[in-house]
């Protein structure tokens, strides 16, 4: 009993399990100012160019099928703008902030295993004189 406690510990404090929790409740937190922005300040934008934000009254008929395309519309518009808003103000700043902290730490790149053993030869005869 007491290995499979052990197990259960070492699953649990695993760092990567320890990371996903971490960035799931982040992310949860993450999308409430997502949607905030979209519906507080996109949405309207949407609604002054277009004359209407809801475009759920949207239908037509065939043979007395109602075809309800206004909520997928609706559903489309929102995906955009979510998609949007995580682009232009998490991802694009993100990267180049990463951009700039890589320049400043780029290393020289490893030899292949051929020209590490062309210098280790070349070391050799410089040493032998």
């Amino acid at each position: 009993m007491s290995e499979t406690l052990k197990e259960f510990k070492a699953f649990l404090l695993r760092g990567n399990l320890v990371e996903l929790a971490v960035a799931f409740v982040i992310g949860l937190a993450f999308a409430g100012v997502v949607n905030a922005l979209v519906t507080d300040i996109i949405t309207p934008i949407i609604a002054a160019i277009f004359g209407s934000h809801d475009f759920s009254a949207l239908t037509f008929t065939i043979n007395s099928s109602r075809f309800l395309y206004g909520d997928f519309i609706n559903s489309a518009v929102a995906f955009v703008a979510i998609a949007a808003a995580v682009f232009f103000f998490v991802v694009k700043p993100v990267n180049y902030f990463m951009d700039r902290a890589k320049k400043g730490e780029e290393a020289a790149p490893e030899p292949t295993p051929d020209i590490a053993l062309l210098t280790e030869i070349r070391d050799l005869l410089k040493a032998r004189g």
